[in-house]
């Protein structure tokens, strides 16, 4: 894939709202004539391949002990730990319910803890649910083998990181966001330097093999001067990967957010030489670009996945396992089977109620139709390659490309004029110019984008 090139200008026209295609179609589409006996289905039907893919678990844990106000994910304020153990056994039902949808021979390769806060529940709690999924599932004994997790720097210690690798964990990620003060005050979240090198270096030492560090840029009070002090010190720390987020203001929306004043949020050059900083200073350190607000090590599996072809994205962002069925567990969690998805109720209640009756949590979903698969396959291999391999697409669904997407490649060619991307015989490549405006490229391609969303869900944050 080209170096990056950073077009302040060109940024500034593309500045729209778009999704962020962790699917396609986006969660949006999902409808609630989808529900457990279809997800039943799909579950029965991917069993039959003629090779079954291997599986990928996430769960999610929703509870927080405070709230940082610029959070827009789906979580639970509470500092009562017994909600934890009445959470974890709806959960472990759950669990027993859907192993029976998925022949025992099919091998777990990856398990994601995400939140909310996964560490408000306790290493040995963490413990008991990976037994737990372990005596429903089969995990793989290979080295590629990933289970990991999202955690709080403020409430793990370098004990707790020794108990997870004991338990299997081999990655973690770290919300870091600003280590400026001003900014963590504006936010709600005041975290030291100290204790998040402290978990850091306890993850190398005990073995993790990769470690991640989120940011974001567009918070109140946020200054180049601050952000590049932040920048400076994560990557002295020298995590294997740092995403990079753009934030989006949507009071409307996240009722958080409203306790944030608007007027401390930086303006939109002032956000723009944010994100021109954060690559400058990252690609200076070694990091490269993989897209979509994500930067790894050369010699980190999500650079070399995507050197040699193999990188994918869903969910859970950026991954190394692009042939797993993906089966999500716990409220609001999201499932990839076969040609299917579904997802869990957003509110606890539901998903409760919905176990304490003994059915499959699902509450809305969609089978992909056979023009779904395709626009996804091509805007997989936009985001995680950079390219669309347009033979390829040709050869495995029977189309005429050109014929096919008449209407897309209209939309596209004022954005190959601005020279985002070279229309060739055989591919349609992103250039250095187009590699931060990979959504607005595969927005040429989404059947959906002019069509009303089935469910009013929050689809859209904007380009920088």
């Amino acid at each position: 894939m080209d170096t990056m090139v950073f077009d302040p200008d060109l940024l500034r026209r593309y500045d729209r709202p778009g999704p962020r295609y962790t699917s396609y179609p986006t969660a949006p589409q999902f409808h609630a004539g989808f529900g457990e006996a279809e997800l039943r289905d799909a579950a029965a039907a991917s069993n039959g391949d003629p090779i079954p893919r291997r599986l990928s678990l996430y769960v999610h844990v929703p509870f927080c002990t405070s709230p940082c106000f610029y959070c827009g994910c789906n979580r639970i304020i509470t500092r009562d730990k017994a909600r934890g153990e009445a959470y974890l056994a709806r959960l472990y039902r759950e669990i027993a319910l859907t192993a029976q949808l998925f022949d025992r021979d099919r091998e777990v390769i990856q398990l994601h803890f995400g939140g909310g806060t996964p560490n408000f529940l306790s290493p040995q709690q963490l413990r008991d649910v990976v037994d737990t999924l372990r005596s429903h599932f089969r995990f793989s004994g290979s080295r590629e083998r990933d289970i990991s997790i999202e955690l709080d720097p403020r409430f793990v210690t370098p004990d707790d990181i020794a108990q997870l690798a004991d338990i299997g964990f081999n990655r973690a990620s770290f919300g870091v966001q600003d280590f400026d003060h001003e900014v963590q005050v504006a936010v709600n979240r005041i975290q030291s330097v100290e204790e998040t090198r402290a978990v850091v270096d306890a993850c190398r030492a005990n073995g993790f093999r990769s470690v991640n560090v989120d940011l974001i840029y567009g918070l109140p009070r946020q200054n180049p001067d601050g952000f590049a002090r932040t920048l400076d010190i994560v990557t002295d720390m020298r995590p294997d990967r740092i995403a990079v987020y753009s934030y989006a203001h949507l009071p409307q929306l996240f009722k958080p957010q409203r306790q944030l004043n608007a007027e401390d949020l930086p303006d939109a050059e002032t956000k723009l030489a944010l994100l021109q900083l954060a690559i400058s200073k990252l690609t200076a350190a070694g990091y490269e670009y993989i897209g979509m607000d994500h930067f790894a090590l050369p010699d980190d599996d999500l650079a070399v996945a995507q050197a040699r072809g193999g990188l994918h994205r869903n969910f859970m962002g950026y991954t190394t396992h692009a042939d797993s069925d993906l089966i999500g567990l716990g409220v609001s969690a999201i499932s990839h089977i076969g040609d299917s998805f579904s997802q869990n109720p957003r509110d606890l209640m539901s998903w409760q109620i919905a176990l304490d009756e003994g059915r499959l949590p699902v509450f809305r979903g969609m089978r992909l139709t056979e023009d779904d698969q395709l626009r996804a396959d091509l805007i997989q291999a936009l985001m995680c390659q950079g390219e669309i391999p347009v033979r390829a697409l040709e050869r495995r669904y029977g189309i005429d490309f050109a014929a096919y997407f008449g209407d897309a490649l209209d939309k596209l060619h004022p954005l190959a004029e601005d020279g985002l991307v070279r229309v060739e015989t055989d591919r349609i490549a992103v250039t250095s110019r187009g590699r931060l405006l990979l959504r607005n490229i595969a927005m040429c391609f989404d059947h959906y984008l002019d069509q009303p969303a089935a469910v009013a869900t929050p689809r859209f944050s904007r380009a920088i």
